[in-house]
């Protein structure tokens, strides 16, 4: 299973979602964090490929 993990919007605060990808790889989940401040256009097209 591969699992992309994003965070929208213009705040800086990603520690959740940051918490929620290192959990997933602890139980061997393979995740992909796209990183801070992204556009829902952005977290879209990382989906896709």
């Amino acid at each position: 299973m591969k699992v992309l993990v994003a965070k929208p919007g213009l705040d800086g605060h990603d520690r959740g979602a940051k918490v929620v990808a290192h959990a997933l790889r602890d139980a061997g989940v393979e995740v992909v964090y796209s990183g801070l401040k992204r556009t829902p256009d952005e977290i879209v097209a990382e989906a896709v490929q």
